[in-house]
């Protein structure tokens, strides 16, 4: 799996454990992963297990994206055991899984974590809209696939330093209809999961691609997967920019004023995810520092929060810092949110 991602090596904390103490001493609490990734605790809760669905996923994705890629032949029921996958982590760990996806950095597999991390962000929209069961199957499966396109775009095009000609922005442009295609001729799904790829850069004002599709016409699973889908690619980690914190991508897509996205499709996704989405790491105005840990919908400024660092100073591992609830602490606000990276060395 770590040659598949890319992964060249590891890091891991402690020391050496000679051989007599590995037959007969303790295991380091860290045996299974490494621990600069063992996890992720702040991002998946602590949870090992949540870690390694989450990775299976990804990679059960990446696999199938590889066989693509070769033009080998790929069963849609490989697609459907990811996309289930996707909808029993969202059901049963919801706001871990959502936390995950601001905290992961694991390298390697970027278009299928991409994929996984969409079809996350939609099953969130899709719940809180309360889609039926048969839509929210088409609405992940469609999310996990809008992006497939881009497998048949030339490498020297994906990978190439500095601005496209006007022929390769094209080609980048075409991959809606790539996507498309592959969803429904190779992988046979029907028109309502192929559409989601073919709209899901169309915008709500008509200037969208590759159709110029304009606000009702578009599909509605497909407007959802586009706001998950600009959410995703702004806080995650790409070869050539880095993420933004979730704080500042949401207020980026609060600034959309009805050009680029349905302004209920948006609603919905600031109610599934507070204007501090799950994950975010905050400071408070007496210097604490927290990481949110659920939100109150009608109350986007004011969600729970897990002490990371107390006013005094004192830190804490896990789970160990105290809950705090702004809407009960009336004296407490957000000063700011804080990108995790600040605390590294700190």
């Amino acid at each position: 799996m770590l040659k598949r991602w890319g992964v060249a090596f590891v890091l891991t904390e402690g020391e050496l454990i000679a051989e007599d103490a590995k037959n007969g001493g303790a295991k380091p609490q860290s045996a299974a992963l490494p621990s600069s990734e063992a996890t992720r605790e702040q991002g998946f809760a602590g949870s090992r297990e949540l870690y390694r669905r989450y990775v299976e996923l990804v990679d059960g994705l990446a696999q199938v994206f590889d066989r693509i890629r070769k033009g080998e032949p790929v069963e849609s029921k490989a697609v459907d055991q990811i996309a289930q996958g996707v909808l029993k982590l969202v059901r049963d760990e919801r706001d871990a899984a959502i936390s995950a996806i601001l905290a992961s950095e694991s390298q390697g597999a970027e278009l299928a974590k991409a994929g996984v991390n969409t079809a996350i962000l939609s099953a969130v929209i899709g719940q809180t809209l309360k889609l039926p069961a048969y839509k929210l199957t088409y609405l992940v499966l469609g999310a996990l696939l809008h992006d497939v396109g881009m497998l048949r775009i030339p490498e020297s095009i994906l990978k190439k330093q500095g601005g496209l000609t006007d022929e390769e922005a094209q080609k980048i442009r075409a991959h809606p209809l790539l996507s498309y295609r592959i969803v429904t001729k190779e992988l046979l799904y029907p028109d309502d999961v192929g559409i989601i790829g073919l709209q899901h850069h169309e915008r709500w004002d008509g200037e969208g691609y590759p159709r110029k599709t304009t606000g009702g016409d578009i599909d509605p699973l497909a407007r959802i997967v586009s706001v998950a889908d600009a959410f995703e690619a702004m806080v995650s980690e790409k070869p050539y920019r880095n993420s933004m914190i979730g704080y500042v991508a949401m207020k980026t897509l609060l600034s959309d004023n009805s050009r680029r996205f349905d302004p209920e499709i948006l609603k919905a996704f600031i109610k599934s995810m507070g204007i501090y989405p799950l994950g975010s790491t905050v400071i408070l105005n007496n210097a604490a520092i927290a990481r949110v840990v659920a939100t109150h919908p009608d109350a986007p400024l004011r969600p729970k929060l897990r002490l990371l660092v107390d006013e005094f100073g004192n830190r804490f591992e896990g789970e160990e810092g105290e809950l705090v609830d702004l809407l009960l602490e009336k004296t407490l606000f957000i000063a700011r949110a804080l990108d995790p990276k600040e605390l590294v060395g700190s």
